[in-house]
């Protein structure tokens, strides 16, 4: 088979450039196909984490239902061992330290509630921290308490956040400080939310001021 001689050229320049160029070509080849699938196979392994985390999820809530208090510690140990990146296993945490608490467990519902708090993101950490503060609130670990409601919380949890710090003041004696952070979390919670109501009868017990002048 004959070329002719602009055929010829454009052979020899291709030889040329892949004399030059190849081996850079073939392993940056190598590299994009090899970052393809690794990536197609993170994606299938999370996909698949999270198929078995929310089985594992839907076995906690039958135990919840069933006030098999130490089945649900179990599985949720059991989550957070193999599935800990998922959110299934920060609700499944969540779901234990309650029925942890039901139980009159406050150990495991600490444990749980910490988990959370180091390892779930920011709304399932935000949970977390308030409820773990009620749980130092009733031990009467006030200082805990109020240390871990201190730092930046995601806004929409501003109003049960200032709710606790009040409930914490109060058993500290602390009444002004309670005040204002009563008066706060009427300022953060919408009128229409029901929630008011708790808050103000709390603020009106420590002679605070009527929920008109608060909003």
């Amino acid at each position: 088979m004959t070329y002719d001689l602009d055929e010829q050229e454009q052979l020899a320049s291709l030889k040329a450039w892949w004399n030059q160029y190849g081996n850079l070509t073939t392993w940056l080849l190598i590299i994009a196909l090899a970052g393809y699938a690794a990536w197609s196979g993170w994606n299938y392994y999370q996909r698949n984490q999270a198929v078995q985390a929310s089985q594992l999820y839907e076995e906690l809530q039958k135990a919840v239902a069933a006030n098999d208090n130490a089945k649900v510690q179990r599985v949720a140990a059991d989550m957070s061992d193999k599935f800990g990146r998922t959110v299934y296993a920060q609700m499944g945490a969540l779901a234990a330290a309650k029925s942890a608490f039901d139980a009159n467990d406050l150990k495991a519902a600490k444990a749980q509630l910490q988990w959370v708090v180091e390892y779930g993101s920011n709304e399932y950490k935000a949970i977390a921290r308030i409820r773990l503060a009620g749980i130092l609130l009733d031990e009467k670990a006030y200082d805990d308490g109020l240390k871990l409601l201190s730092g930046e919380f995601p806004e929409s949890f501003a109003s049960a956040v200032a709710d606790r710090k009040g409930d914490i003041l109060v058993a500290q004696n602390k009444i002004e400080e309670a005040r204002a952070a009563y008066k706060l979390a009427l300022e953060k919670t919408a009128q229409k939310n029901p929630v008011r109501q708790f808050i103000q009868i709390k603020l009106d017990a420590i002679g605070g001021e009527s929920s008109k002048a608060a909003a």
